[in-house]
């Protein structure tokens, strides 16, 4: 007996601390400075930490995989003017991993390595960023109607993408309501208002009532060079009850709710797509192909539920949403690897009340503006590089 109590005891004691051995790592804290030859980034922890790099160009990025972290801490505050580093992305990836990504103007050499806790400072990560040439740490007034003559200044381009068309209507509402319709018009009022912005392009999927595969859709966005793809429904559900507007993006791994799953398996039927037939990996080792891939896919839907994020939010002011968060679903017609793509849906044709709304002019017009305004929301925190948006950004910079 007394043996078997003090097993008993010791099965619990273990029980009771394992929930405390698997916590996650927090990453707190992020600090920067700079030398005449480097720039330093460093991550406080809370813990000790495993991490991987990889880096990748066209546009030139450096990923940090760390694992079993969580983020706790906000890089927003970091002053990034001036640097290599353009702006920093992060996102969860794996099972309790946490993907950084540094969007960088430039190619670095890296140098990268873990202190433990010493002189009152806890466990750090510490990224040391050395550029091929010296960093110009500020542009002398003489210089900067040169700078502003020579900007290419070029375009944001944003492909839209009206779902469904011609032969595949869509959800049809009560009343004979069909989704490719509404969709077109919101979609063509969503390109009129980007066409009117200076430093932005759009291009239409479909300006007309025709069917596009969805393989084809994906194709036009990487065929343009877009720098985001924006695919327009308002579809159908289940219930009846449903309403309000979602914004989606892809997901690698599972469903973030039964209505995502449902709307993805709806939208891609049997036009599914494999995305590694859009980059360029044939001359590639398969093992090195697939860690490319995987990584371009997971910047891009960083990038893309950031994106969403902020659209999500400007449809808030203008009608009910049907959830408050960005779901994620295996769309096919998100499956671009290198484009930030996301899938709205205005309301839901099914519904009564969100149907009656859909096929007014007025309330088309509200919901194109509300795109446009998330869309530039978003690009003015993440403009391109070279886009006439990034060099704006560094003109009111340079007067304050």
């Amino acid at each position: 007996m007394h043996r078997r109590h003090l097993l008993n005891l010791i099965l619990a004691s273990a029980a009771f601390a394992l929930p405390f051995s698997v916590s996650a790592t927090q990453i707190r804290n992020a600090r920067l400075w700079r030398s005449d030859d480097k720039l330093r980034l460093v991550f406080d922890l809370s813990g000790p930490v495993q991490y991987k790099t990889f880096s990748l160009s066209a546009p030139e990025r450096l990923i940090i995989d760390l694992s079993g972290a969580n983020l706790s801490g906000d890089f927003s505050q970091l002053a990034l003017n001036n640097t290599v580093i353009r702006s920093i992305r992060s996102g969860h990836y794996g099972q309790g991993d946490t993907r950084i990504v540094l969007d960088l103007s430039g190619t670095v050499q890296l140098n990268s390595f873990l202190l433990p806790p010493q002189d009152g400072q806890g466990h750090r990560l510490v990224l040391d960023l050395k550029t091929a040439a010296p960093l110009q740490i500020a542009a002398a007034p003489m210089r900067k109607p040169i700078i502003d003559k020579a900007h290419p200044k070029r375009d944001i381009i944003v492909v839209v993408d009206p779902g469904h068309g011609g032969k595949d209507p869509g959800a049809v509402g009560a009343k004979g309501e069909r989704e490719k319709d509404v969709v077109l018009s919101i979609a063509q009022l969503l390109a009129k208002r980007l066409k009117r912005e200076k430093g932005y392009d759009v291009k239409l999927v479909r300006n007309d009532d025709f069917f596009v595969p969805l393989r084809k859709r994906v194709e036009i966005a990487r065929k343009h060079n877009a720098d985001m793809f924006i695919s327009v429904h308002a579809d159908a559900a289940p219930r009846l009850t449903a309403s309000g507007a979602s914004v989606y993006c892809l997901s690698e791994g599972g469903a973030t709710s039964a209505t995502a799953r449902f709307m993805a398996q709806r939208e891609n039927g049997a036009d599914l797509l494999g995305a590694t037939s859009l980059l360029n990996l044939k001359d590639k080792d398969p093992m090195l192909a697939g860690v490319i891939l995987d990584m371009s896919m997971n910047a891009t839907i960083a990038a893309s539920l950031q994106l969403g994020s902020t659209v999500l939010g400007s449809l808030a002011g203008i009608t009910t949403l049907h959830q408050k968060r960005v779901e994620q679903a295996g769309f096919a017609v998100l499956k671009s690897p290198d484009v930030p793509s996301i899938l709205v849906e205005t309301g839901f044709i099914s519904n009564a009340r969100d149907s009656q709304r859909l096929v007014t002019a007025r309330h088309q017009q509200a919901v194109a503006d509300g795109l446009f305004e998330g869309l530039q929301r978003y690009f003015q925190k993440n403009p391109p590089l070279n886009s006439y948006v990034a060099w704006q950004q560094e003109q009111k910079k340079a007067q304050v």
